[in-house]
């Protein structure tokens, strides 16, 4: 979007209107002790030339990296035309739609965009987006907890991404809510129904179902949700949504299906930027609405029998008392939701599903390559998505590094938040891989993995 600077003139002319005379006087209630002697750090400023060529050599340092990262932020094609259309200047400048008359379009959008989230994850309601997936399950579990309303305990599978159980404790810890953990199954590498004995008859207001877990492996989401259910407890649904193309939505699930689900919207069309913009969705029944955070839109007729889209709910802490609100946090993150409506859009149920299929079958080639080294072999053996463990005879933190330094970054180590599981390495493919991709990574990594090298021992520290 064009930036276009004041005049002095201007500047002089607004100072005059409001009757000061320099802009300081607009802060002179700051103490002097409170302000900023200036940026010391920043230096001159220079000429277009200058600092086109300082950004040209800045963005050399960075190379092109052939990625194998996944663990909750995921590299997809995007079509061009996603963020050509999300930066006009129409969305690219929108802001929060508190004036119906003047908000029709990104009203429309956000409707849209609930609308299709609802469908992929066949549930009643969705709201205008959450900050990022940790924050919705930090939400939805106080949503559980207002719903089920004797409780202030929640079930957190250790499966669940390690940094989601982070910010949840650290968002419900002062509301005197208890997160209890519950183990998995280092061979299969998910909960086992049957563990879950020891909570039965416990007084939990829901139990967190992630689909596929942090390992990329597929949950038994059906005895779960049964088991939840048969003991009065909530089922929150942690997702991709990318998967949701090809796996049964959390909304199906057995014995009725989820209550509340959630997840990162990142994949749907928002690129891997250094660590964001990311975005939240949380869909849950129609009987919990008023419990959402957040805003919802609604499609409506004016007087004249027209169209028209309006803020059907919106329990924020900005337009109720803060004691009333369902959340004191929530965001509208609206330039990545954009995205993703444009892309959803674009690409269509089957297309989606296209991506899901891709990812998934590249996932399931590399890992048989992989293991077909030696030092190499699968942690899991449950079903996966497009994510999968394997366990190396080497340490990862220096398979790792020698990866790196060949232009290719390998995976997760995961010996800080599961040491129990030893050497293990978190691998994820999309479908933006080809073959060429994975005997590149497949070369290198028969170089590195099966043998030892040399490097101080890494310190493990407990699983999250």
């Amino acid at each position: 979007m064009p930036f276009i600077p004041h005049t002095e003139d201007d500047v002089r002319a607004m100072l005059a209107a409001i009757g000061a005379n320099t802009i300081d006087d607009l802060f002179d209630e700051i103490p002097a002790s409170l302000r900023s002697a200036g940026l010391t750090q920043v230096p001159p400023g220079v000429g277009e030339m200058e600092i086109t060529r300082v950004m040209h050599e800045r963005a050399q340092r960075d190379r092109h990296w052939l990625s194998f990262l996944g663990a909750g932020a995921y590299e997809h094609h995007i079509p061009a035309a996603v963020w050509q259309i999300a930066t006009r200047g129409e969305f690219y400048s929108a802001y929060t739609p508190y004036q119906a008359e003047a908000s029709q379009g990104t009203l429309q959008l956000l409707y849209e965009y609930q609308t299709m989230m609802t469908s992929l994850t066949a549930l009643d309601v969705t709201n205008a987006s959450l900050y990022d997936g940790a924050s919705a399950l930090a939400e939805a579990v106080l949503m559980a907890v207002r719903v089920h309303k004797t409780s202030k305990r929640v079930l957190m599978p250790a499966t669940v991404h390690p940094v989601y159980r982070q910010v949840v404790h650290t968002l419900v810890e002062d509301q005197d809510i208890e997160i209890v953990d519950v183990p998995y199954c280092t061979d299969c590498g998910h909960v086992i129904p049957s563990a879950l004995r020891k909570y039965a008859g416990g007084d939990y207001a829901a139990l967190v179902v992630p689909q596929p877990n942090f390992f990329g492996v597929l949950e038994p989401v059906d005895e779960l949700t049964a088991w939840a259910k048969e003991n009065n407890m909530l089922t929150i649904a942690v997702v991709n949504p990318v998967s949701l193309a090809i796996l049964r939505p959390p909304g199906e699930w057995g014995a009725g299906g989820a209550d509340i689900a959630l997840g990162e919207g990142q994949p749907l069309g928002v690129p891997l930027a250094s660590g964001g913009p990311y975005f939240g969705f949380i869909a849950c029944r129609q009987k919990y609405v008023r419990q959402m955070p957040g805003r919802i839109v609604g499609r409506t007729l004016d007087l004249e029998g027209k169209v028209g889209y309006t803020l059907t709910l919106q329990a924020r802490e900005q337009h109720i008392r803060r004691s009333k609100a369902t959340s004191n946090i929530c965001t509208n993150q609206g330039l990545a939701v954009t995205a993703a409506t444009i892309y959803l859009a674009l690409v269509g149920p089957t297309g989606l599903a296209r991506v899901a299929q891709a990812s998934h079958a590249n996932a399931n080639t590399l890992a048989q390559q992989l293991t077909a080294l030696p030092g190499v072999k699968r942690a899991f053996s449950g079903a996966v998505f497009h994510e999968f463990v394997v366990e190396l005879d080497a340490p990862v933190g220096d398979v790792l590094q020698a990866l790196e330094a060949q232009g290719i970054l390998g995976g997760l180590d995961l010996t800080d938040h599961y040491p129990e599981l030893g050497n293990a390495l978190l691998v994820c493919v999309t479908e933006t891989k080809r073959r060429q991709d994975f005997d590149r990574y497949v070369d290198n990594m028969r170089r590195f993995a099966g043998r030892r090298l040399h490097s101080a021992p890494r310190a493990l520290t407990p699983s999250t």
